[in-house]
């Protein structure tokens, strides 16, 4: 399972981490970002949708339009060098909580990515996920 990909929070995350099937978890981190407004995804809908629905359906077309809109966008947009300290490098953490520690020190260095990564490592550390420890 990925926490977050380049792709995250409409192609504006500098990170791609999940955990590794040969042990930790592995942050990889981008060397360049991409230029301008890229097209918006619709947010997922705060209630759940059934399947099959007119509200899902809807949701999924404007979805699938949206991502459709992004591939074509990013066919000709520009990217520039970050230029950070950890630029292209690639880490693997061996407990959840140096993999915390990580995307703070990379957060704080200016490499940004979605809040709900750092919630989703916090609630599997207070749930002892973490096979390390």
């Amino acid at each position: 399972m990925s926490y977050c990909r380049w792709s995250s929070a409409d192609w504006s995350c500098d990170l791609y981490c999940y955990e590794d099937v040969a042990g930790g978890w592995t942050t990889h981190v981008a060397v360049n970002r991409i230029v301008g407004d890229v097209p918006k995804t619709p947010d997922w809908p705060d209630k759940r949708l059934e399947p099959g629905s007119p509200e899902l359906m809807a949701w999924a077309a404007a979805m699938s339009a949206a991502m459709k809109a992004q591939d074509d966008w990013l066919d000709t947009a520009d990217r520039v060098s970050i230029g950070g300290p950890y630029d292209g490098r690639t880490f693997n953490s061996p407990t959840l909580e140096e993999f915390k520690a990580l995307l703070l020190e990379l957060r704080a260095a200016g490499y940004p990515f979605p809040d709900y990564v750092l919630e989703t490592v916090n609630a599997e550390i207070q749930e002892g996920r973490d096979p390390a420890q």
